[in-house]
Parts: C-alpha cells; sequence; structure tokens
C-alpha cells in the first residue's frame, strides 16, 4: 500500500517551505523516521523524515520547489509498486455535453484540510494588531517544529523582561531532536514575563513567554497554555519576517526576496537559523557566499561549500607561506615577568604525577561512544530531577554510573600495586575519585562506596563534594581512598586527553567533550 509523504507543519506562522535537497533518490528502500529531504522555511531548516517502511516509488516536488503546507512530496510504496497519481498528472477530463469537463476519477488532492482522525478547524483567527491594546497580554507558545517532535529546550532568551520587541523578531532559541530554531514574537509590545526559564524542556503548545502593551506588567501567576490537538496551520498569510541582523532593517516577505534574485552588495538578504549558526561556527563571511537557493538564498550546503574552500585555501597559504596564524589581541596576564615560590600542594601535585610517570608504564586509549540516547534521556528528565534533587543532571553521572558498573565486571581495573611487596590487590569496593579543578590545584575528592549509588545519588555526591573542594571545606579522609579515577577534561572543550594514573591506582578514565553530529 503506497503512503503519501506531505509537508508537514513547520511552525505557527509557516505556510509553505522550499525543497533543498532530496537525501533519497526514486528506488532507494527508507525506513521509518529515515531522513528523507531537506527542507527550508522562512524561520528554520529541517529533515523531513519516511513515514513509513518502504521504496521510495516517486519525488512529486523537485528541488529549489516551493511547496505548501500539506501539499505531496513523495509517495512511499511496497518494491515495484507502480506511484498513486496526483491531481498534476491526472489525464485532462473529457467535457460533457454543458460544456463543463468532468471530474477526473482516482484523484488524490494535494493538501487535504483534514484527516478523518482530525478535528474539523476552527475558523482563521484575525490577523494580529501590530501591537496589543492597552492591558492586552499575548502569550508566546512552542509551536509545532515538526510531524514527530512533541517538545523542545529552552536554549537561549534573546531578549529579557522589559524589553521591547516587533512582530517576528526573535525572542528565543529552542532545540529540538531533530532542528535548532528561533522562535519569533507574534505581536509587537514588551516581553513582561518569562514563564520557561533556560535548559528547561517544554512541551509543544504549551506557553513559554508573555508579550504585552508597553508599560504593562506581568501576571501575577502565568498558567501554561494549553495543548490545542488542531493543526495549527495558519489560515491567514504570514506576517512580515525581519532579520535578526544587528542593524534594524525593514521587514520584507520571502516572496518578495525570492523575486528579487541574487542580494545587493553587502546584503546577504534573510537566511535561516541555521544557515547563520553554521557559518559562525566556521567562520565564514555570508557577504562572501553566493546562495544556489531559489533567488539567490543561501543554503546550508552553500556554507559548507564555502567553508571547505577557505579550509582548502588556508592550507595552501600555510604551505607557501608558513607565517604564524593571525589571533585576537588579549590582555597580558599581570603575572608576566614575575617569580614567586610554589605552593606546597603544587609541589606535591608535580612530584606525584612525576613520580607516576616513571614508576609505571602507561598507555592512553582513545575510544568514540555515541551517547545520543543519554542525551535524549537526559533532556526529558533533567527539569524534574533538578526540582526533585536539587542538582542539574549533567553527563558526568551517567559517565560514572557506567564507570562503577564496568569495575564491577573487570576488576583489574579497580586494583591497586604495590611494587615493593610485588602485588596487586583487587578491590571489593569501588571507590570512585573524581578530579576538581582548583584555585589551588587539581585535587581528586573520593566517593566512598560509589558503586552501591544510582545515577541520582551520584549526581548530588559530585555536586557536593566538587563544591566543597573548591571552598576548601572538604575534609583530607575524603581525598583519599579512591580505587579508581574519573577525570571529565571535556567540561573545558577538550576532544580527549592524556590523563596520569593516580598512584597506586592502575588505571584512569578521562571523558571528552560530548558533541552533536
Amino acid at each position: 500500500m503506497s503512503v503519501s509523504v506531505k509537508m508537514p507543519l513547520l511552525g505557527e506562522s509557516v505556510t509553505e517551505g522550499t525543497v533543498t535537497r532530496w537525501l533519497k533518490k526514486e528506488g532507494d528502500e527508507v525506513s521509518t523516521d529515515e531522513p528523507l529531504l531537506e527542507v527550508s522555511t522562512d524561520k528554520v531548516d529541517t529533515e523531513i523524515p519516511a513515514p513509513a517502511t518502504g521504496v521510495l516509488i516517486r519525488i512529486l516536488a523537485q528541488e529549489d520547489e516551493t511547496v505548501v503546507v500539506g501539499a505531496e512530496l513523495a509517495v512511499i510504496g511496497e518494491a515495484g509498486e507502480a506511484p498513486l497519481r496526483s491531481v498534476a498528472d491526472a489525464d485532462p477530463a473529457p467535457a460533457s455535453s454543458s460544456g463543463e469537463p468532468e471530474p477526473a476519477a482516482a484523484e488524490v488532492p494535494a493538501a487535504p484540510a483534514a484527516t478523518p482522525s482530525e478535528p474539523t478547524p476552527p475558523p482563521p483567527p484575525a490577523a494580529p494588531s501590530s501591537a496589543p491594546s492597552s492591558g492586552q497580554q499575548t502569550p508566546v507558545v512552542l509551536p509545532a517544529l515538526g510531524e514527530s517532535v512533541t517538545e523542545g529546550t529552552v536554549t537561549r532568551w534573546l531578549k529579557q523582561v522589559g524589553e521591547s520587541v516587533a512582530v517576528d523578531e526573535p525572542l528565543v532559541e529552542v532545540s529540538t531532536d531533530k532542528v535548532d530554531t528561533e522562535i519569533p514574537s507574534p505581536v509587537a509590545g514588551v516581553l513582561v514575563a518569562i514563564t520557561v526559564a533556560e535548559d528547561q524542556v517544554v512541551e509543544v503548545g504549551a506557553e513559554i513567554g508573555i508579550v504585552g502593551a508597553a508599560g504593562s506588567a506581568a501576571p501575577a501567576a502565568a498558567e501554561p497554555a494549553p495543548i490545542d490537538s488542531t493543526p495549527a496551520a495558519a489560515a491567514a498569510p504570514a506576517p512580515p519576517v525581519t532579520t535578526s541582523a544587528p542593524a534594524p532593517t525593514p521587514p520584507a516577505p520571502p516572496a518578495a526576496a525570492r523575486q528579487a534574485g541574487s542580494a545587493p552588495a553587502g546584503d546577504v538578504g534573510y537566511v535561516t537559523p541555521l544557515v547563520r549558526k553554521l557559518a559562525a561556527e566556521y567562520a565564514v563571511d555570508l557577504s562572501s557566499v553566493t546562495g544556489t537557493g531559489v533567488g539567490g538564498r543561501i543554503r546550508k550546503q552553500d556554507v559548507l561549500d564555502a567553508a571547505k574552500l577557505v579550509a582548502q585555501r588556508s592550507a595552501q597559504a600555510s604551505v607557501a607561506s608558513p607565517a604564524a596564524p593571525p589571533r585576537k589581541d588579549a590582555a597580558p596576564s599581570p603575572l608576566r615577568g614575575r617569580t614567586e615560590p610554589m605552593s606546597r600542594l603544587r609541589k606535591v601535585i608535580a612530584e606525584r604525577l612525576v613520580s607516576s610517570l616513571q614508576g609505571s608504564a602507561q598507555l592512553t586509549t582513545v575510544i568514540e561512544v555515541d551517547v545520543t540516547r543519554i542525551a535524549m534521556l537526559r533532556n526529558r528528565a533533567k527539569s524534574d530531577f533538578a526540582e526533585r534533587e536539587g542538582v542539574k543532571l549533567s553527563f558526568l553521572p551517567f559517565f560514572a554510573k557506567a564507570t562503577v558498573e564496568a569495575l564491577k565486571v573487570h576488576p583489574s581495573l579497580n586494583a591497586s600495586i604495590d611494587a615493593d611487596a610485588g602485588t596487586v590487590t583487587y578491590h571489593d569496593v569501588e571507590n570512585l575519585g573524581v578530579a576538581v579543578d582548583t584555585e589551588r590545584g587539581l585535587l581528586v575528592p573520593v566517593i566512598q562506596n560509589a558503586g552501591d549509588l544510582n545515577i541520582a545519588g551520584l549526581a548530588k555526591r559530585i555536586a557536593d563534594i566538587a563544591g566543597r573542594t573548591r571552598s576548601s571545606t572538604i575534609s583530607p579522609d575524603e581525598l583519599s581512598g579512591g580505587t579508581f579515577t574519573l577525570t571529565n577534561t571535556g567540561s573545558r572543550g577538550a576532544l580527549f586527553d592524556t590523563p596520569i594514573i593516580n598512584q597506586p591506582q592502575v588505571a584512569i578514565l578521562g571523558t571528552g567533550g560530548v558533541v552533536k553530529r
């Protein structure tokens, strides 16, 4: 049986999207939720997943073609199955005796108003005014950001309470499993309340902020807006969209940008949040990029190609003239030119680390681990976890739990060596040392009996000993007795590290940075 792939709803005021790239071609096998194509809108670039498993038997919307929300993009069926015929492909109907054409048989509508399981959409709302009336407050809700996206994480508020906002001006950045995007203000006015803080997870349709008229105050207790199960496809035309460039620019509808062709020199026109983010990440000057999208619009692939070209030119230049790379001027440190005695703690640390290197053969092995499911679990649980346990849920407790569980199975790593006696002791308890960087130097407080703790217990103990170590209130007994050490070098951005074993232990684990790919 054939399954239709349709343009999903990608935001409250988004009525259409442009197909930027097909990731599969006709005849390719696809799995449920496997990315099929990339789509760009005025607010977001995202991937559209396959709604079913089968074979892509027909592509109906070509690259750079603009398609309305709900329109058919492709057809997935079984191998060898003939594709459905769309209205555009139907043969012209013969004229009736009255001179009017007969309706075509077995037509497939391009954009059905609603499926039988969906309620009838309400009448279209009145177009929003440019500013709320005196005393009026408009909730800002998390819009639908894809068919299978049910929640998002607030990553950064771009406006603070009390600041003025314009219609469609970006208010907040939100991250989901499939896309990072900006949520615009639905009206002009003042941001009077932020109801969802940064790093909190919120469901689609829930209230995240409130915009009111100039001079209006925040409500006494703002309740989350109810989730509306009715599809939020906008019946009214989308309001004009403004860019988030530093200098304010007059709003311009997306259609006008597409018709204008290439942008004037120095003006890149509208670019999506994803394109801006990539350009900043790869240090690409958008004004130097030639867009290959509709009307010269800059696409994600254009930025990636430009970044690759810049890297190639830099490599060639370094070979031809190995000059020092340009760097930003930084304020000189006040320690320059000074000679001062080392603290006793730093001398002890240095002596022990050198002794460790001289006394045992050390080898570093680097293994890359996919922690996608841990990241998804953490995003779902971290808000409730912080309220319930009183500490933030980072990745470190997950890594600590995996470590102590592994030590129970592999006691050769949870051991101590006595070189003078020529013996090795395999411990029956997991006392986990956690490296903590302080102003006085690197210290390793120990979580006793860490193997008996769950993730919540480890999170609280790590936060406790790290806080007391930095504030110099940790007791000496808590800085000894470790059987294995964990050091989180990824907290300072390291890809991986080569940590030195904390003698008389026989191994140490260094966790590198967690990055999204």
